[in-house]
Formats: C-alpha cells, sequence, structure tokens
C-alpha cells in the first residue's frame, strides 16, 4: 500500500510518453537547426569561391592593363602568381606578381577553368569558372563569369549558375 508521500511522488514523475514526446521534440528541433547551418555552409563556400573568382578577375584585368591582353589558354591563370607560366618576352620584361597567394584551384578543389577569349560574352574578355560543389561540368552549381555579364551588360568575373564551358 502506498503513503500519502509516495502517491504525490508518483503523480508528479514523468511517464515514459511524455519522456519520448520531448526527446522526439528536440530532436526535431536539432533536425531543424542542422539542415539549416548546413545549407548556410554551403552557401558560405559558394560566396567564398565567387570571392577567389573576383579575386581572380581583378588581377586578370590588371594583366590585361599591364600587357594589353588576357593571359592566353596556355599561360592560364598561373601567370598571375607564377613567371615561369609564360615565355612571352614581352610579358616577362614587364611581369609582376599580381596575386600573392597562388589560387590553381577553388575552394572545392577544382582546377579553375579559364579561357582567354569568351565564348559567352564579348569576346575581349575571358572566361572564368568553377565546377563548383558536384565537380561535374555543366551543372547547376558551377560559378562562371559571364552569368551576371549578360544580365548587367558588364564584363569581368561575377555571377553564379549556369555552365562551366
Amino acid at each position: 500500500m502506498r503513503t500519502g508521500a509516495a502517491r504525490k511522488a508518483w503523480r508528479r514523475a514523468f511517464t515514459l510518453i511524455e519522456v519520448m514526446i520531448v526527446i522526439v521534440i528536440v530532436l526535431a528541433l536539432g533536425g531543424l537547426v542542422a539542415y539549416n547551418l548546413l545549407n548556410k555552409k554551403e552557401q558560405a563556400d559558394d560566396k567564398m569561391v565567387q570571392i577567389q573568382m573576383n579575386t581572380i578577375g581583378q588581377a586578370l584585368k590588371d594583366f590585361r592593363f599591364t600587357h594589353n591582353r588576357y593571359p592566353t589558354d596556355e599561360e592560364g591563370i598561373a601567370v598571375l602568381w607564377n613567371k615561369d607560366a609564360t615565355s612571352d618576352e614581352d610579358v616577362l620584361k614587364k611581369w609582376t606578381k599580381l596575386l600573392e597567394k597562388p589560387v590553381p584551384e577553388d575552394l572545392y578543389g577544382n582546377q579553375w577553368g579559364y579561357r582567354q577569349k569568351s565564348e559567352h560574352s564579348e569576346e575581349d574578355t575571358y572566361d572564368l569558372w568553377s565546377y563548383g560543389r558536384d565537380k561535374q561540368e555543366g551543372t547547376e552549381d558551377d560559378i562562371v563569369s559571364w552569368e551576371k555579364d549578360a544580365e548587367s551588360g558588364g564584363t569581368g568575373p561575377s555571377g553564379t549558375g549556369g555552365t562551366g564551358g
């Protein structure tokens, strides 16, 4: 037989069902938070790749200003930080390091795609692209220099989405 104090303590205790409901609610909230944080990380990584692309784009513009042309397809963007990437005597005479740190790959480990003459916008500019998170050409997550060019009428690197040449 239960005493009065034991009966009151039993009534105040949580049942197994109540505890399980609380655990399910906490797990559901945790899952929502984790999902949102993962999505924010992916967005932040994409923005970092875009920043890298803009930095390379500015260096490409500086190269063009100095040498009256963009780097050739053979030189690639490596000529922005490595003098040995070119054999052009005119470039070697005026060469300066335009990027302090070499960036042969984007944040996802992809080699940057570069083409001296654009196939997607005005021919007097270049194409620069990253294959994005999935490392696959022509998918939705590709980050490319020509997307916003078509929208804004500008030249140079900007934009995300589209195909990666």
